[in-house]
């Protein structure tokens, strides 16, 4: 075994590579199965970020991996606007059987959750015959330059990439850190000082912020950008490419709220690690743009379309979403319990299987503190991911089909990692 192969492969990336694609680990992935990975030189870890919420079905399911095979066989690729198939339209179909209302809804397939987000927002303007959209502090929609201007955090998405384009509002987030009356007074204060509401296309929004720290927007909040959208004519365009999916316990996390988006976006565990997201709409919004207004090369591949099939099957017949919620309350309980000897635990939060942990000394965020811990679990063979505007949150995306024995061994290397950081 060669004990120096992961150095000789970061020496030819920094050769090769830009240094703007950050990479987190210092080590190459070999191969990957349920909830584990092995690096090049036989180290194995337990991977609780699931290539940033991607892996909700795990890595290498057999369902996904024989569909994947079946469809190799026929065709990887005709694009589907010159070449149709029928995979593809079975796919909508259930789609706009499963996302949440049961008003009619179309679904057009692409490849990013931010090439998503770009031809939702421009369905809606199109829809709409208006150009405004306003969006939330701390939300994460992507890195297209359009996305990232959705974007409501600077560094590292925003810093020395504009200008951006024009037209997008920023409001607070109403979630567990702002005020719903502070953000309607924002939202209002928009309204009279920067754009009059007959010119807003869309409010878009995570039901849970992601990047932002796995911040749960407030139930009243749904209802409230409902009832704001009904009152003025604006499109609420739900993000899930990080909810989907069963991350939160639910298929999709608007299902919590009992509030109906008029678009859902999905992406990320959509298809178990292959390209592919989605944009479901009310049908006569997504019916407004002319053909060939909307699509894209590679958008709804038949490769991620076999996966996303199997993924939905998945779900369904091990009862994923129910898995996610039970294994989210152990890991907050897990967190909770730890208090008393962690004064640096500020929140233990989350919706579902989508949970996180801030830390804080005296009152303010603490960065380091974050990075220590991610660093000590990545010793003890635990993979982590940190986010907040501030850089002091802990998230945690592990496969919902991690084994007992995994998810417990996993808890006890990040207990140890706390208490050692």
């Amino acid at each position: 075994m060669n004990h120096s192969r992961n150095e000789q492969i970061l020496a030819r990336k920094a050769a090769a590579t830009p240094r703007g694609v950050g990479v987190m680990a210092p080590f190459f992935v070999d191969r990957a199965e349920g909830a584990e990975l092995w690096d090049v030189e036989g180290r194995r870890f337990i991977d609780f970020a699931g290539g940033i919420a991607v892996m909700n079905v795990g890595h290498g399911h057999p369902k996904v991996k024989a569909a994947l095979q079946a469809q190799l066989e026929r065709f990887t690729h005709t694009c589907y606007q010159v070449v149709p198939y029928e995979s593809y339209v079975a796919l909508a179909e259930k789609l706009n059987a499963l996302t949440p209302g049961d008003h009619a809804k179309k679904t057009a397939f692409f490849s990013t959750g931010a090439e998503a987000i770009e031809n939702a927002i421009k369905v809606a303007r199109y829809a709409t015959k208006r150009s405004g959209v306003i969006a939330f502090g701390g939300a994460f929609h992507g890195r297209s330059l359009f996305a990232v201007a959705l974007t409501g955090k600077v560094q590292p998405y925003k810093a020395g990439f504009g200008p951006f384009p024009a037209e997008i509002y920023h409001a607070p987030f109403p979630c567990h850190c702002a005020d719903l009356a502070e953000v309607k007074k924002a939202v209002h204060q928009l309204f009279k000082a920067d754009i009059e509401p007959s010119r807003v296309a869309a409010i878009v929004f995570e039901p849970v912020q992601g990047e932002g720290g796995f911040n749960v927007i407030q139930a009243e909040a749904v209802r409230w950008l409902r009832a704001l959208c009904d009152e003025h004519g604006i499109l609420l365009i739900a993000d899930e490419v990080q909810t989907g999916f069963g991350r939160t316990g639910k298929l999709f996390a608007m299902e919590h709220f009992g509030v109906i988006p008029d678009i859902l976006v999905s992406a990320k565990s959509l298809a178990a690690g292959l390209p592919l997201s989605a944009v479901t709409g009310r049908a006569e919004i997504m019916d407004a743009p002319l053909p060939g207004g909307l699509g894209g090369t590679y958008a709804g591949n038949p490769m991620a379309i076999a996966a996303a099939h199997a993924v939905i099957e998945i779900m369904a017949d091990e009862q994923l979403p129910a898995r996610g919620a039970r294994l989210g309350d152990k890991l907050k309980a897990s967190l909770e319990a730890l208090r008393p000897q962690l004064p640096q635990i500020f929140d233990v939060r989350g919706l579902g299987a989508m949970v996180a942990v801030e830390f804080a000394q005296q009152g303010e965020p603490d960065a380091d503190f974050t990075k220590r811990v991610q660093a000590q679990a990545l010793q003890r063979g635990l993979i982590l991911l940190s986010c907040g505007v501030n850089a002091n949150v802990l998230r945690f995306l592990f496969p919902l089909t991690v084994s007992d024995a995994v998810f417990d061994e996993a808890l006890t290397i990040l207990r140890d990692a706390l208490l050692s950081a």
